[in-house]
């Protein structure tokens, strides 16, 4: 029988994600609009977007926090045509974006001391063999695998490289040892349902003083620039950002980090986005043609929630096309380097409501194109 009862918000995609439940554009503070970015009001929403977000996450003293341009690809490609190159370079892939990073790395940058340790979707690579004496470039969260790191015990406290972490469906949903990371990226669109084209920068003292001390060999474009003279240019982190920012997607962002806040912070955020999990966690327990993209229980995606089914390509698409034709679930087929199959996002900004609404669908759905 086709279910009755539909999710109220069928935005299921894993970015960009679904806005925060009760948002209303109407809504937001946008005094900033036809502002310059650099005027006054400006330079205060973009320092609120700095330093809200390192009180929200809860980030180690001396941390800090910028905008840049070009979302979480334009933050890491900064970071890595900044920093790299120093010393030698271990990085991790076990998805399509962390495989861009090493061919940023091998086929652009062209390091020649590199150890690129990559392995199959739904799979970790061997994490106790990194080098720590390297810089170490990984994905915190695989956005198109649905595989994540289960913590950060691996990670050496006594490293002599810089660990470099592309964080941008982890953030502000999963437990992150900021003590570990001295860069993290994310991107807006990812974790509150932000608007695209800005990338959020963390730098630990420990990355701040590799900027001051070394001068890569290649030219530098100049919205990668972070320092002047040998010192960090400290504005960046303060709200002057390098190119000319979106004032509505700030303003967006300040929502975004405003609805955190009032539902009870950081924990509160990775304790919906867990409860998320768990209801696809029952439903694929109880239905034997549908499972997890991850292998291993403990690196289990909670945001970006990969799961594969007994059908073939066709079907798995006709399925998709259906839910979406029905208002159900919008933009849930897997990343189109990824193997086929279904990815729900998880994220605080869904509801529980919305899931457990959703799972009876996929069953019918399911039923709909492999018996046709």
């Amino acid at each position: 029988m086709q279910p009755q009862v539909k999710p109220q918000n069928p935005n299921f995609s894993s970015g960009p994600c679904s806005k925060r439940p009760g948002y209303d554009v109407s809504k937001l503070e946008l005094e900033t609009l036809g502002r310059s970015h650099r005027s006054s009001i400006g330079k205060v929403a973009l320092g609120r977007a700095c330093s809200e977000t390192a009180e929200i996450l809860g980030l180690p003293e001396g941390y800090r926090v910028g905008v840049v341009p070009a979302s979480d690809t334009g933050a890491m490609e900064m970071a890595m045509w900044s920093l790299l190159g120093a010393r030698g370079v271990d990085i991790l892939a076990w998805e399509s974006f962390g495989s861009g990073w090493v061919t940023d790395i091998t086929k652009q940058l062209k390091l020649e001391n590199v150890r690129a340790t990559v392995a199959d979707y739904g799979k970790l690579p061997d994490l106790s063999a990194v080098d720590f004496n390297n810089d170490v470039v990984f994905t915190w969260n695989g956005t198109t695998s649905g595989v994540k790191v289960p913590n950060g015990d691996w990670i050496a406290d006594d490293r002599e490289g810089l660990t470099i972490c592309d964080a941008t469906s982890a953030v502000f949903a999963m437990d992150m040892s900021w003590e570990k990371l001295d860069v993290v990226t994310y991107s807006w669109q990812k974790v509150l349902g932000g608007e695209g084209a800005h990338g959020m920068l963390i730098l630990s003292p420990r990355a701040v003083a590799r900027l001051e001390s070394y001068t890569p060999p290649w030219p530098m474009p100049k919205i990668f620039r972070m320092t002047k003279g040998g010192k960090l240019i400290e504005g960046i982190f303060r709200g002057e950002t390098i190119n000319t920012p979106s004032m509505l997607c700030v303003a967006d962002y300040l929502d975004g980090l405003s609805w955190i806040k009032s539902i009870g912070g950081l924990a509160k955020a990775i304790e919906k986005s867990e409860q998320n999990l768990a209801i696809v966690q029952n439903f694929v327990a109880q239905n034997d043609w549908i499972d997890f993209l991850a292998e291993v229980p403990e690196t289990l995606s909670n945001t970006s929630i990969c799961l594969t089914l007994k059908a073939d390509e066709a079907q798995v698409k006709a399925m998709v096309k259906l839910l979406a034709d029905e208002g159900v679930a919008y933009d849930i087929g897997a990343y189109r380097d990824a193997p086929a199959g279904i990815r729900i996002w998880g994220g605080a900004t869904v509801e529980a409501a919305d899931l457990e609404a959703l799972m009876p669908w996929m069953s019918w759905a399911y039923e709909q194109v492999t018996q046709a």
